[in-house]
């Protein structure tokens, strides 16, 4: 199971592993929510690729095969997508925070 990222207003874009501190008037909150959708950008891409990954896979499973095996590895992909992009994940995250933290920042 994941946990959740808490993170301190006063300097979000210094807590977040591997994210260079970026200059900006945005407040923590917004930092905070970029830096959640960025990592959920991520997760879902991984989430697909890993699900590409597993379809070849067929056999006996920890459940046999057959669909419970496709809801249970649904569940187990899907995980390892959110724990891949919890810890840095392949930098595609980064991207999508940089760019959202412009486009809020070009707004005000």
């Amino acid at each position: 199971m994941t946990t959740p990222v808490t993170l301190a207003s006063s300097d979000v874009t210094a807590t977040l592993a591997g994210m260079p501190k970026m200059p900006t008037k945005l407040s923590g909150d917004i930092k905070a929510k970029a830096h959640a959708i960025a990592q959920d950008f991520e997760a879902v891409f991984l989430n697909s690729m890993f699900q590409h990954m597993f379809t070849s896979i067929d056999g006996d499973g920890p459940f046999g095969a057959g669909a419970k095996n496709g809801v249970w590895r649904s569940f187990l992909t899907d995980e390892y997508a959110k724990s891949f992009a919890q810890r840095g994940g392949i930098g595609i995250a980064d991207q999508v925070y940089r760019s959202l933290i412009q486009q809020q920042e070009a707004r005000q």
